[in-house]
């Protein structure tokens, strides 16, 4: 059972989220040969002042 765990800075539309849990569930459907209906995806959307890189805030950047 694949279990996947996505963080982005930001927020995704709806959408877009269906777009990468479509993609991810062919991909590891299709190389590592695991069902579709085994595969567990989740997206953590994360606040970018709760986020950083090279010492900065992403939501100052």
């Amino acid at each position: 059972m694949p279990y996947v765990n996505i963080k982005v800075a930001g927020k995704l539309t709806k959408e877009q989220k269906e777009k990468i849990v479509e993609g991810i569930t062919k991909l590891l459907e299709e190389v590592a040969n695991k069902p579709p209906a085994s595969t567990y995806i989740v997206i953590d959307e994360v606040d970018r002042e709760n986020w950083a890189k090279g010492g900065k805030l992403l939501s100052d950047q």
